[in-house]
């Protein structure tokens, strides 16, 4: 995520201008299925088949850190357990190029994905891995391209990318674990890598993500690939990729969203994913979602709205972004867990019954 900014202004969000970026800086320290009409508009989903999912890529540092997790009722346990009480079945994680060895804004390297992905396979959960082509933190407002690669030509970073893919996606294999879903880019909505791959560039654009498609299925051909977008409320933001990609040839199964929207702003957002799906023709998945830690009532309707919403209309799941966090590991204050009691708050609830 890491986003430049939110939803339109509303209560359940941060302050305007304030991105998750920012916020962080003052840290302390049988997948095929799954994708329903992959190449044709999704059918109403069923129970069995739609997912509910977290992204807690930072569990590896905090548990480093001496962090740790409780129940509802106060009682110490494993995060995985905890998380599967809620019905949650998947597990987002996140993969940066040479990250630096920040608690918060780095680490997730390949190799440590890797590790945190077979234990999420040993958990009885599936992995949604999602490439950032970056360092650190690549969302709908920066999109810079790994330092390695800055100073590349398109010829060199096409070669360079599509290495990269493969070489990740090798070391995931060799752990033991075929994702459920591979996630190439986030948030790209003004594109990948810039400048080389803005979205001003259309045609370099779609040949660096379709460079990572094919990479991809070289290695898991059953696993669907999915594109970022964020912010379905800005509906020409989102036609301005799509149209874009679509036009030049580009490759994906599912069309993933962010949204952090809560209240009045949950049904029209609703409505614009829906008109996504339809349009383009592939399922959609809302793969973050989150409120403040303060709101958790709030954000629990908001969370249950968006997940039988996007199950009405044939979408895939609804992911929760690092609702695991808590301070002082982190100053990001839309995790859905106490500092005080350690215990989740009622935000996950959004979750059951859906």
């Amino acid at each position: 995520m890491s986003r430049t900014e939110h939803e339109p202004a509303q209560p359940v969000t941060a302050p305007p201008g304030i991105s998750r970026r920012t916020l962080l800086a003052g840290a302390a320290a049988g997948a095929g299925a799954l994708a329903l009409g992959v190449g044709s508009l999704a059918e109403a989903t069923t129970d069995a088949t739609f997912v509910k999912g977290a992204d807690i890529s930072w569990t590896p540092q905090m548990e480093a850190h001496g962090y740790y997790w409780n129940d509802k009722s106060g009682q110490r346990k494993d995060l995985f357990t905890i998380l599967k009480s809620y019905g949650i079945g998947a597990i987002s994680l996140r993969t940066w190029v040479n990250p630096s060895s920040d608690p918060a804004n780095g680490h997730c390297s390949i190799q440590e994905t890797a590790k945190m992905a077979a234990r999420c396979r040993d958990a009885g959960l599936q992995v949604l891995l999602g490439f950032h082509f970056g360092d650190t933190w690549n969302s709908v407002g920066v999109q810079n391209p790994p330092k390695a690669w800055a100073n590349m030509t398109y010829s060199q970073m096409l070669t360079a990318l599509r290495s990269y893919v493969s070489t990740s996606l090798n070391v995931i294999k060799s752990a033991g674990v075929t994702p459920g879903w591979v996630k190439i880019g986030n948030e790209q909505n003004t594109g990948i890598c810039h400048p080389v791959g803005s979205v001003s560039k259309p045609g370099q654009m779609t040949g660096l993500l379709n460079a990572a498609y094919d990479a991809s299925k070289q290695i898991f051909p059953s696993t669907p690939v999915m594109i970022h977008l964020a912010q379905p409320q800005k509906m020409d933001s989102i036609q301005t990729f799509m149209n874009a990609y679509r036009g030049n040839g580009g490759k994906w199964d599912i069309t993933g969203l962010s949204s952090y929207a809560a209240g009045s702003n949950v049904a029209p957002i609703l409505g614009n994913m829906r008109t996504i799906q339809s349009t383009y023709g592939k399922p959609i998945m809302q793969v973050e979602f989150g409120g403040p830690v303060d709101r958790a009532t709030q954000t629990r309707d908001a969370l249950h709205q968006f997940a039988t919403g996007i199950k009405g209309f044939g979408g895939l799941g609804t992911f929760y972004w690092e609702p695991e966090g808590y301070s002082p590991f982190t100053g990001y204050n839309m995790t859905a867990w106490s500092s005080s009691t350690r215990r989740p708050t009622a935000a996950l609830d959004g979750f059951l019954n859906v």
